[in-house]
């Protein structure tokens, strides 16, 4: 089993954070999201992965991955030009897949990781599989056709008027026979070639698309709102208390982890949170849902249900809170003051 993550795509949802830092590294719970979805990849045993990255962040992320050996991995990157949509990032990957072979969106996570839909699919014999989750908002994603007998008959892209709420994740399973396909599509309305008209014509000829429907969470990285959402349900699944930086007239409460150098003097850390290493928080509050990034500074502030990435600083602040700050973003307020930001990297914000 090989593995193709797409990681392309300019995320204009995301912008300002997007406009300097591919969303695939954003950071959840102080580790990039691209990094979660590799080392879930990793767990389920796979080792060869090719990786589809745009002109805009090849670097970036070939700088966070390296040849993939530190997650276990042998990588390959596969440059996408533009973004012409799922389907043509995986058509990329036809010269270099041998046999059967996942697709994971880089900026997707589902609980539990691909081990069981792994097994499920060689088990299986299907030509694809695909993963289904029941979702509030079916207008937004690609959503599943089911016939009168409940089985699958097709797929529409963000439709209007949705024929069921099961939406497609971000991971789907494949034989190399998607490949032909592919090759049969015309754009869509979007200029985009879809994965869902390549899965629909597998269908008309009869090849056995299964389904599996997934019953714990699916992160879908997409704005602001899914990334603290996504930072929150990270750090309440994986967060525990692990102090390894330096605690001084501090209390810290519940699961809270405090990386190496990190140093934490005069304040109160609620879980679940992270203070990243190298990080300062004095005299302040860091409250429940929190990433205190790398040599970051919260000091006089109050933080809350926020990610502050790299060298981060907030000082002065009395209450921030639903907020992402950029790489070395500051944050300084002189009076009492209720906060909720979203600033990019090297931003300042002073009032």
């Amino acid at each position: 089993m090989q593995a193709v993550v797409l990681a392309g795509g300019y995320a204009t949802r995301l912008r300002p954070t997007s406009l300097s830092m591919s969303k695939h590294l954003v950071p959840l719970a102080n580790r990039p999201v691209l990094g979660w979805v590799l080392s879930q990849i990793a767990e389920a045993g796979v080792r060869e992965v090719f990786i589809v990255v745009g002109p805009h962040n090849r670097e970036q992320i070939a700088e966070y991955v390296g040849d993939g050996s530190r997650f276990g991995l042998s990588v390959v990157y596969l440059l996408q030009e533009r973004p012409l949509g799922i389907a043509h990032a995986v058509s990329l990957a036809e010269r270099h897949v041998s046999g059967l072979f996942l697709v994971y969106l880089g900026d997707n996570l589902v609980k539990g990781g691909v081990a069981l839909y792994l097994k499920r699919f060689t088990e299986t014999r299907a030509d694809a599989l695909v993963i289904l989750k029941e979702v509030e908002d079916p207008t937004r994603f690609g959503v599943a056709v089911f016939d009168g007998g409940g089985r699958l008959a097709g797929f529409v892209e963000k439709p209007k008027e949705p024929p069921s709420r099961f939406a497609l994740v971000g991971l789907y399973f494949f034989t190399p026979a998607v490949f032909d396909y592919i090759k049969q599509l015309k754009p869509s309305w979007r200029g985009e070639y879809e994965i869902t008209d390549a899965l629909a014509l597998m269908l008309r000829d009869g090849r056995r698309v299964e389904y599996a429907v997934h019953e714990g969470w699916w992160l879908d990285v997409g704005k602001k709102d899914d990334v603290l959402a996504a930072n929150a349900l990270l750090l309440d699944e994986y967060a525990s208390l692990d102090v390894r930086g330096v605690v001084e007239n501090s209390r810290l409460e519940g699961r809270v982890i405090v990386e190496p150098g990190a140093v934490v003097k005069n304040s109160v850390v609620r879980g679940p949170a992270v203070v990243g290493e190298g990080a300062v928080v004095e005299g302040s509050f860091v409250g429940p849902y929190t990433s205190v990034g790398p040599r970051a500074v919260v000091r006089g502030s109050a933080v809350e249900y926020s990610v502050l990435m790299e060298g981060a600083v907030v000082e002065g602040v009395e209450r921030l809170e639903e907020s992402i700050l950029g790489r070395y973003a500051r944050v300084v307020a002189r009076g009492r003051r209720t906060l909720r930001l979203h600033v990019s990297d090297y931003s300042a914000v002073e009032f």
